[in-house]
């Protein structure tokens, strides 16, 4: 189990409870010279990160190669509490499967219900699930669900969607007589507004985007939402970076009618891939078309407060016809992960930690766009990620980064054939000044 020191209070419990009046009385039996009497020579204390850090740059002396890594791309590397793995570690959390009796799963149920309320209040929506696999599955059952609001037959989808997103959407719906249409982005990165119009016809059921984009671009949702709105349609919000949440209005305040996404960041390592928390949240008037499961707070017989599954429309609750998806998990013990860490972070500790990504990636891209030949590819605002316009193919730049020890970033040629300069690099609060000069100083010797 992770370490967590011990506050004065709990010592003197402590040495109470053994009858002992101060630490020094423990060791009465040990003769005094052969008491060291002074302080151990050790640094000054640390924080969290910095320790756990410092002992990561010890162990990398003597086991394997560390690389530098600065990709994202719906994937993020964020520092995790010690209070996380210690808390969800524990054997009642990790071997329940689901809540189905709940006279033996409140306290399943009880987190359930708080990982939903804290998802309500991030992206400003009455309802949320927590059903979901990750933030692809959610995004396409975002899409499933605006069918069935308003039966249309067209979908748009933004360009800048997480392509790994729009493939699952395809996915999905190949076979449900829905058109999947994109919608192109402008020179700042953001949505195209007359592409938009152009396309946006009375047999949309609904537009998808994502906001950050996987460009990293901050989109205008007052704007898409005024246009989505006017023909009726479906606005639906993916959010691949949920820690952005902690410092951008939220969706549901900016017009979006689903929000959807993937709370990995939210106390979840990356782990070579998974597991990943898909998250989804509504207003009260699509409940009934919110896929999964939902947690609610009831009362018993003796009026005592309780927790239930309430609301479930998937094929093993109700009659086929009337399911809304066959998603066969609650995620729980990701979506516990999620509730410790935000309420380890707390409201104050969640907008610290975005601010930290967001000035980091804004002095990493002053640092990058001083390089000679590189410049940033979009003039739209960002988070934590932004696309870099190198002078040569961004593939074989990242290549020659990655024999120097450093993951740069994700190339954009294979999924926008447009962009094949484009390199996309994220910046977390886990990087440090010295590492963004690291990648510099790289990318400065591979473009020479």
């Amino acid at each position: 189990m992770s370490y967590i020191s011990l506050s004065a209070a709990d010592k003197s419990e402590m040495l109470a409870r053994i009858g002992v009046a101060a630490v020094d009385e423990l060791f009465g039996c040990v003769p005094e010279e052969l008491r060291l009497g002074r302080d151990l020579d050790l640094p000054p204390a640390m924080s969290e990160p910095e320790l756990l850090a410092h002992f990561d740059k010890i162990a990398g002396r003597t086991t394997y190669p560390r690389y530098l890594s600065f990709l994202g791309g719906g994937a993020y590397h964020h520092f995790i509490p010690a209070a996380v793995d210690a808390l969800s570690g524990r054997g009642e959390f990790l071997s329940p499967y689901t809540p189905y009796q709940p006279e033996v799963s409140q306290g399943t149920l009880q987190v359930i219900f708080e990982y939903q309320t804290l998802i309500c209040q991030l992206t400003g929506m009455d309802i949320a699930n927590a059903s979901l696999y990750d933030g692809a599955s959610a995004a396409a059952e975002a899409v499933l669900m605006a069918q069935r609001l308003n039966g249309r037959s067209r979908v748009l989808a933004a360009r800048s969607l997480h392509p790994q997103y729009r493939r699952t959407i395809e996915t999905y719906t190949r076979n449900l007589g829905l058109t999947i249409e994109d919608i192109g982005f402008g020179p700042d990165g953001r949505l195209d507004g007359a592409d938009l119009a152009a396309k946006l016809k009375n047999d949309v059921c609904g537009i998808i985007i994502q906001s950050p984009n996987f460009f990293g671009v901050i989109e205008d949702l007052p704007r898409a939402a005024e246009e989505v709105h006017g023909r009726q349609a479906v606005f639906i919000v993916a959010v691949a970076e949920a820690l952005s949440l902690g410092i951008l209005e939220a969706p549901g305040k900016l017009g979006a009618d689903i929000v959807c996404g993937e709370g990995q960041s939210y106390g979840l390592a990356p782990a070579f891939g998974g597991p990943f928390l898909g998250f989804m949240a509504c207003g009260k008037a699509s409940l009934r078309q919110l896929p999964g499961r939902i947690a609610g707070q009831t009362k018993d017989v003796d009026g005592r407060r309780g927790f239930v599954l309430t609301l479930s429309t998937r094929e093993q609750h109700i009659r086929r016809e009337k399911a809304t998806s066959n998603i066969c998990t609650n995620q729980a013990w990701c979506a516990l992960r999620a509730t410790i860490f935000l309420e380890t972070l707390g409201q104050a500790g969640l907008r610290e930690t975005a601010l930290q990504n967001m000035h980091k990636a804004r002095a990493a891209l002053g640092r990058l766009t001083r390089i000679t030949g590189v410049q940033a590819r979009f003039t739209g605002p960002v988070f934590n990620e932004f696309v870099l316009e190198l002078p040569r193919d961004a593939a074989a730049a990242a290549e020659g980064l990655r024999a120097k020890g450093i993951l740069a970033g994700i190339p954009l040629g294979p999924d926008y054939p447009e962009l094949q300069n484009g390199l996309l690099v994220c910046v977390t609060e886990v990087q440090s000044r010295e590492s963004i000069e690291r990648l510099a100083l790289g990318l400065e010797e591979i473009l020479r």
